[in-house]
């Protein structure tokens, strides 16, 4: 077993402030996706405060732009919650509730078990991605790493290029 867990982070500029119509389909969503990724096999921990979300927690500039953290037990964990979970549902509606960004908006890295990743921690991943590209220190799913204490055979991970989601 690995000594190391999988942190995620992803943003995303919503079309409205959250009690607002364009929001509400979403936001009436967050409490039974919460819950399904709070029971999901792998999960270990997410952002949030004491409402149960982080819709509340604007860290960037833009007050438009949310962010969600989480720290899973490893990559096929987190895939399958966000793939083949009701999650996908979310996903495919997403471009309803948030706008397309040209850059990247999810980083994924590995932490020693038990950290919980700070905002400025995700912010620097996220930047570090989007200036590098996927590194062993920043990828995505496309372009996933195994853990620093992973057999030295075990290669990068490929989910392949087809998002079930669009």
């Amino acid at each position: 077993m690995s000594r190391y867990q999988l942190a995620q982070v992803n943003v995303g500029i919503i079309r409205g402030p959250m009690d607002s119509p364009v929001m509400a389909e979403f936001a009436a969503s967050l409490d039974r996706i919460n819950a399904l990724a709070d029971g999901f096999p792998g999960f270990v921990w997410r952002l949030q405060t004491e409402e149960g979300d982080a819709t509340s927690i604007r860290p960037f500039e833009n007050v438009n732009l949310l962010i969600n953290m989480s720290v899973w037990r490893d990559v096929a964990s987190l895939n399958e919650y966000v793939y083949s979970s009701a999650h996908v549902e979310l996903m495919r509606r997403r471009r309803e509730w948030f706008e397309r960004m040209q850059e990247a908006y999810l980083a994924l890295w590995w932490i020693p078990a038990g950290h919980r990743p700070t905002i400025a921690e995700a912010t620097a991943k996220l930047e570090l991605l989007r200036a590098k590209g996927p590194t062993v220190d920043a990828f995505t799913f496309r372009n996933a790493f195994p853990p620093p204490d992973a057999a030295r055979t075990e290669r990068t991970i490929d989910f392949g290029d087809e998002c079930p989601a669009t």
